[in-house]
This record gives structure tokens, sequence and C-alpha cells, in this order.
């Protein structure tokens, strides 16, 4: 259960970064990191490993336990996880797809070696942007993003937005493949609150 939390932060993590972005035109560079080095750790040996840590991914247990427990500020983050939960779905019954995206992934992770963190970051979000508009965003229901146009018709903005949405994409799996669905977010909440309260306390 504490890994399908840890999972399921993932994805609200990357769909709060989002929300961040097309609002504010910034975003938590930290956690913005962990999202998208989660996308490179493709066999990981725990779930903890995905994120470095579950420190890596605080700002997503935060924002699912204000989701679980009714914050409405939060409706574009909790949004933005049905679709990708959706989403997961579709792209789960697609093994060509996955294979395209995992090949490109492995390829992207090799880039920018040497470059200081934050240039290397920015280079990979690119190329994981067009991977996203090559893959991702063909299958519906596509994620439409909500925000102010200046920071929306931003190219760097735009990138690390389809980079987050790739990267929830990957939790929204890993919430799937450790047996987590839609009955756990309907029924399981308390269970949920009690694990994602005892992850902020770690």
């Amino acid at each position: 259960m504490k890994d399908r939390t840890l999972a399921l932060s993932g994805v609200f993590q990357a769909t709060e970064l989002v929300r961040q972005a097309g609002w504010h035109g910034t975003w938590s560079g930290f956690a913005a990191t962990a999202c998208l080095q989660s996308l490179f750790i493709l066999e990981p040996e725990s779930t903890g490993e995905i994120y470095g840590g579950a420190q890596r991914v605080k700002l997503g247990v935060e924002t699912l336990l204000a989701i679980l427990q009714g914050e409405s500020r939060y409706a574009d983050s909790l949004r933005y996880a049905v679709g990708l939960l959706q989403v997961e779905r579709k792209f789960r019954r697609s093994a060509a797809l996955q294979q395209t995206v995992g090949r490109g992934l492995e390829e992207i992770a090799r880039v920018g070696e040497g470059l200081a963190q934050h240039e290397r970051d920015d280079l990979q979000a690119g190329q994981i942007s067009a991977l996203y508009t090559d893959t991702i965003s063909r299958l519906a229901p596509r994620i439409v993003v909500n925000g102010k146009p200046q920071y929306l018709k931003n190219q760097r903005t735009v990138d690390w937005v389809r980079t987050l949405l790739l990267a929830g994409l990957r939790s929204a799996m890993l919430w799937h493949q450790l047996g987590g669905g839609r009955f756990e977010l309907m029924f399981g909440r308390k269970t949920l609150i009690r694990e994602a309260q005892a992850l902020l306390m770690n």
C-alpha cells in the first residue's frame, strides 16, 4: 500500500507541477527534476528508487493528501490526474507505442552528459516533449492544460508540461502495476490518507 501511495503521489506531483507551470509560468525545480529522472529508471529495484526516495515526491504526497481531504484549489491537478489514468489504459494496450517511448527515453537518458544539471534537464525536457507529441498526444482523451496564454505559449514551459505529463503517465502505469485501481480511489480514501500522512512523517 505504501508503494501504491508513492506511485499515486508521483502522478499528483507531475500534475500539480503542470498546474503551477500553466498558471504561474514557474514550478518547483527540485520536484520537476525528480519527475524527469523517474522517466529514465526503467528497471528499478524498488518503487522508492524510481523517484530517488520519498522526500523527492513530497509535493505529490502533499497534493494527494489535500485532494483527498477536499481542497478545491487543486481542481486542475485532479483533472489532469484523472486524464492521465484514462490515457494510461490506452497506452497499456499498445505494445508498439510502449516500445517507441521506451526506446526514445533510453536515447534521451544519454543526452547532455557533461552539462550543468539545469541545462541538461532543459535539453532532455525538450526532447521528451517532442517524443510526447509524436506518441502520447495522439491518445484520447487529450489532456488540455489550463493557464495563462503568455505562459502556455512559452516553449520551455510547453516542453516541461509535456515532460511532466509523461512522468505522470509513468507513475500511473506504476500505480496500475502495483494493483491500484478505480475501486481503491473511490473506496480506499481513508487508507490512502493514512499512508500519505505516514510518508510525510518519514
